[in-house]
């Protein structure tokens, strides 16, 4: 009651005043008709009061966000549903759901009245050029009594999260060695390479090795068992994306960084939506997602999860080229997107290839996020050639991008890898890469 009397609104405090005032005005003269004024007029912000502290709790809310991840520049439509749950019909409401600046401006709405048991529904869009998880809500009521003389104003609880993305491009398909695309019983190489043999048993068939006659089930079984030898597989994949902000230049939503992050989101969704299992790590070396090979995974949704709220780190190693991270990547393919590399750096990356495997770089020309040009331009773009002439020489596959590259482009030029002996490999900016006087092989494979 307490609140609802601090509530009340201009309006009613100066109908409250006039009323106090003819109050003492009809007590000093004596004037009985003048009092009974007094009371009509303090009885209408009396009866507000009751009228708005009596429907106080009484309405519920309910909102939904469809779809709840969108891509950068991307829209979300959020629903309001407020239902009166009282007896009583609601005066004038104004509804108001908080949103952080990054989604736009504050939307606000006005509801004449709500009959009881009625319901009504406010829809909005939300946009946001900034990737992040940003939490909508809650949505507060203004409460307004027919007369506008009290108005009171109430907060829901119920929160909802948006995710904003990076925006991910369509790739084609093109072919990637190392590994076989796709998921199905394992072959003798891919038994040796990765993980340990099902050993779960089956019956015996003619012309099975006997060195393969499992006892122990034999002896449960009162029949002949072997050893199985095949396992499911899927082809697996690393996909390191550099996330040092010493490596990247230019700011906001047009920056080197957030290219970065764009082209590892749509090389791991690509990926994903074929069937490969997936590593996701960042520049220090640390899994953003560990391994996407249990069986339902949502492989897509934890990339884009976990590259929506990620940041820049301050360290300037790149902890992905460590000889723990070589390890890791023994076997299957690593598509690495670089930003700006020294020449010990670039060394240590390019040990990283897996044996057999394939290896792709998608190295950023940092110079040309730039603003201006200049030496330093000039300085980053030089160690950006020679950071890939580095890779291409160790074997790797290498293609330089910038600002203006499509994606979409960029891939199938990364996936060949080299050009012809003595020639250069060049984007579709004009970035020449120098190549190495042999190209390596490329590993059998389908096409991802």
């Amino acid at each position: 009651m307490r609140q609802t009397i601090r509530g009340l609104t201009g309006r009613g405090r100066g109908l409250v005043a006039v009323g106090v005032g003819l109050l003492l005005g009809a007590i000093v003269f004596g004037q009985r008709d003048l009092l009974q004024v007094a009371v009509l007029i303090l009885a209408l912000p009396v009866l507000s009061v009751l009228v708005v502290a009596r429907g106080r709790y009484r309405l519920a809310c309910a909102r939904s966000v469809t779809p709840h991840r969108i891509p950068v520049g991307g829209t979300a439509e959020v629903t309001v549903v407020l239902e009166n749950v009282s007896r009583l019909p609601s005066g004038l409401l104004l509804v108001e759901d908080a949103l952080p600046w990054e989604l736009g401006p504050m939307p606000r709405f006005v509801l004449d009245r709500v009959e009881p048991t009625g319901t009504r529904e406010v829809d909005y869009a939300v946009a946001s050029l900034v990737r992040g998880r940003y939490t909508v809500g809650p949505v507060s009521v203004r409460m307004v009594d027919p007369f506008g003389l009290v108005a009171m104003t109430r907060a829901f609880t119920a929160r909802d999260t948006l995710l904003v993305t990076p925006v991910v491009h369509p790739l084609p398909a093109a072919p990637l060695g190392g590994d076989w695309s796709g998921q199905g019983d394992s072959r003798p190489r891919s038994i040796a390479s990765s993980g340990e043999d099902d050993v779960v048993p089956r019956d015996y068939r003619t012309g099975d090795d006997l060195r393969r006659v499992h006892w122990r089930a034999t002896a449960r079984y009162g029949d002949l068992m072997v050893r199985r030898e095949e396992q499911p597989w899927r082809s697996r994949a690393t996909v390191l994306v550099d996330t040092r902000a010493s490596a990247h230049r230019g700011t906001g939503p047009e920056s080197s960084f957030e290219w970065a992050l764009s082209a590892a989101a749509s090389v791991c969704v690509h990926l994903a939506r074929r069937g490969w299992s997936l590593r996701l790590v960042d520049g220090d070396g640390v899994p953003l997602v560990a391994d996407s090979a249990e069986a339902g995974a949502d492989t897509e949704g934890q990339v884009l999860d976990a590259l929506a709220v990620a940041g820049p780190s301050e360290s300037t190693r790149l902890g992905a080229a460590d000889p723990q991270a070589r390890r890791q990547t023994a076997d299957g393919v690593v598509v690495a997107v670089l930003g700006a590399l020294d020449t010990a750096t670039a060394e240590s990356l390019a040990r990283v290839k897996p044996g057999g495997g394939t290896a792709i770089a998608l190295v950023q020309d940092v110079g040309a996020w730039r603003p201006h040009p200049g030496p330093s331009r000039d300085a980053d773009h030089a160690g950006s050639v020679a950071a890939a002439a580095l890779l291409r020489q160790a074997g790797w596959r290498v293609v330089l991008a910038g600002p203006g590259d499509p994606l979409g482009t960029l891939w199938p030029q990364a996936v060949r890898g080299v050009g012809a002996i003595g020639t250069t490999t060049v984007g579709s900016a004009g970035r020449a890469v120098p190549t190495p006087t042999a190209a390596p092989t490329p590993g059998p494979g389908g096409a991802p």
